[in-house]
């Protein structure tokens, strides 16, 4: 592959990663705690709601960057001759997409759902379930960071 498909198809993945990780540190660490910190739930619910809902959107355009750059990169070498860790980021990645998946068609749709009915014990009970699974997916994040640290040697 030439050299600036590659480095192509590397700014992209890393970019995506980049924008998902980040979403994720930000949302769970500063928007999560400020909104409960501030407001009641009739309006931290709703502002949950429209604010994952924009962070969504770009990781579901990130998410597929992140998997066709990264297949497109492990290809380039060969699956056989790939590194160890190029390996295990992209059982990560699939699992962490399958995650988000699940967050997105499932409970994202149950949060907006309950917000609309002003269900609001109901709502803050999807979000909760939300909030853990991006913990999870930010930890998976992280292991996949590292395998591609410890990959480059």
């Amino acid at each position: 592959m030439e050299i600036a498909l590659y480095a192509s198809l590397l700014f992209v993945h890393l970019a995506s990663a980049v924008v998902w990780l980040g979403g994720m540190v930000f949302a769970h660490f500063a928007l999560r705690p400020a909104a409960m910190q501030v407001l009641e739930p009739p309006a931290r619910l709703p502002l949950m709601a429209l604010a994952l809902g924009r962070f969504f959107r770009l990781v579901a355009v990130a998410v597929v960057a992140i998997l066709l750059s990264g297949w497109l990169l492990i290809a380039r070498v060969g699956f056989a001759q790939a590194p160890v860790g190029w390996h295990l980021m992209l059982a990560i990645g699939v699992l962490m997409a399958l995650i988000f998946a699940f967050i997105y068609l499932r409970l994202y749709p149950a949060l907006r759902a309950a917000v609309a009915s002003k269900q609001w014990p109901a709502g803050a009970g999807v979000l909760e379930r939300i909030r853990g699974l991006v913990f999870v997916n930010l930890c998976l994040g992280v292991l996949a960071v590292a395998a591609a640290a410890y990959a480059r040697g």
